[in-house]
């Protein structure tokens, strides 16, 4: 079970072999404080994770919660609120880097139990002009994103490169998910799905 509404995350795991359902769990971002974004990220990952397997019908699965938040000066930036904010936000980035903060929690529904960890990614951003700026929040796209940005989608060519795992910054980090299924006795390739 994936708790989490993210078509890349779904993406990233199905490229993996995994094919779970998706359950979104409605926690309410807002209510969810910590002190540092990364443990910001992990709290949210665990709230969601923790939410989904309470539910009846997955008892007995294995679920996945993540959550990411751009940690820049210090601070935890999730999706702007609006286009005035990722405007905002893209002006202060550019020329800059942060970290993409990627909380992850398995539940093990059946021995009912929880292993989370954070995965963390540097992002170094290039320097999109104001008109390029202007364009990609038109677009749509950094409204919906931790950070308002993607490697997978159009605000590639605004990012100079990454140090870290590239699936992290995308949603999901596959190398910490095989630790964390590895840490509840699970091995990542008995989830693969069968070939067709």
């Amino acid at each position: 079970m994936l708790a989490s509404q993210s078509p890349a995350r779904l993406a990233l795991l199905r490229q993996a072999g995994l094919t779970p359902e998706v359950i979104v769990s409605g926690v309410d971002e807002d209510a969810v404080t910590a002190p540092t974004p990364a443990e910001l990220a992990l709290a949210l990952a665990e709230a969601k994770a923790s939410v989904v397997a309470a539910k009846p019908e997955v008892q007995g699965a294995l679920v996945i919660g993540c959550d990411s938040v751009l940690e820049l000066d210090g601070q935890a930036l999730g999706k702007p609120a609006d286009a005035e904010e990722a405007t905002a936000r893209w002006k202060s980035m550019r020329g800059r880097a942060g970290v993409l903060q990627t909380g992850h929690c398995v539940w093990d529904t059946e021995a009912k139990r929880y292993v989370s960890g954070t995965a963390s990614t540097v992002v170094r951003f290039g320097e999109p002009s104001d008109e390029e700026i202007a364009a990609y929040v038109a677009s749509g796209e950094p409204l919906h994103v931790a950070g308002a940005f993607t490697l997978d989608g159009r605000s590639a060519p605004f990012i100079e490169g990454i140090d870290g795992d590239h699936g992290n910054v995308i949603g999901i980090s596959l190398p910490l998910i095989r630790r964390l299924l590895a840490e509840l006795g699970v091995g990542i390739t008995e989830l693969w799905a069968p070939e067709r």
